[in-house]
């Protein structure tokens, strides 16, 4: 998968369109991602030992990985990620508009 955890990313498409958020886990066998304030949902949830109070909490739930981009942290844009190699022989992602490195893998 082209987005990693702590990666932050724009939602381009659904109810949450154009939101902004950072990747809290990816989900690599179900393609999804969990992104921070974005497709939160309600949860009734009963009061336990180890939570005392019970109630309706809001918790993100999963998004497909195609209905999010990546946020170049250079240029701020949304973009496609792509892969090279560079000369120590490692790969890099990188930004496919402004082409600088995003992180090395």
């Amino acid at each position: 998968m082209r987005i990693k955890k702590d990666d932050t990313v724009q939602v381009i498409s659904g109810k949450d369109k154009g939101k902004k958020g950072k990747v809290l886990r990816v989900i690599p066998k179900a393609e999804s991602v969990i992104v921070d304030n974005v497709n939160v949902v309600k949860k009734h949830q009963r009061p336990t030992q180890q939570m005392r109070e019970g109630g309706i909490i809001e918790q993100p739930s999963p998004i497909h990985v195609s209905k999010v981009q990546v946020v170049c942290p250079s240029c701020g844009k949304k973009t496609r990620v792509g892969y090279e190699t560079l000369d120590d022989g490692k790969k890099a992602r990188y930004c496919k508009k402004c082409e600088e490195i995003i992180d090395k893998v």
